[in-house]
């Protein structure tokens, strides 16, 4: 099950315990990156580029309820 990111107008809030600010999040990704190796061999990615992206699950950290949360209205924002 994916589930929506938030927008500019919305943000997450877990349905059992109200939580609004604390979450782990599982998402699977499909990048391409330039990685830059030292004269040691050490890598460091010089540049992202994020191909796809699909958040997976999301587990309220302090309830530990997975998919249990939905979107909700940020208060003040425009709709």
């Amino acid at each position: 099950m994916t589930v929506p990111l938030p927008t500019d107008t919305t943000r997450w809030r877990c349905t059992l315990c109200g939580n609004l600010t604390r979450f782990d999040v599982t998402r699977a990704s499909k990048v391409v990156e330039y990685v830059h190796l030292d004269l040691a061999g050490e890598p460091t990615v010089e540049e992202r580029e994020v191909l796809s992206e699909t958040v997976e699950s999301v587990r309220c950290r302090w309830c530990n309820a997975v998919d249990q949360v939905e979107l909700v209205d940020r208060p003040g924002a425009a709709s």
